[in-house]
């Protein structure tokens, strides 16, 4: 399974109406709207690399009101208990 986080720009009157599409496409986890440069961030869990067509530039992109994606993939997760195994080895 892998984990991307899609950061959206949208019309600034439209990020709730933006944010309850993206929640509705399949393989999205999570919409959260931001501060910043970007108005979304969505996670998707997805199976293969190649299921990210489907989300974002046939998916996410085409919803109307969005101007702009850039997608993050994440290749390691780290838990808290795996921060705190790295502090007592002295690791930070």
């Amino acid at each position: 399974m892998l984990t991307a986080f899609v950061l959206i720009r949208c019309e600034v009157q439209r990020i709730s109406e933006v944010a309850q599409a993206i929640a509705e496409l399949p393989n999205v986890a999570e919409v959260y709207s931001v501060t910043g440069e970007d108005d979304i961030v969505a996670v998707l869990h997805i199976k293969a690399y190649e299921a990210l067509d489907e989300v974002v530039p046939s998916g996410i992109a085409q919803i109307q009101g969005v101007t702009g994606t850039r997608t993050v993939l994440a290749f390691r997760r780290f838990a808290r208990r795996d921060l705190e195994a790295g502090y007592d080895l002295g690791l930070a």
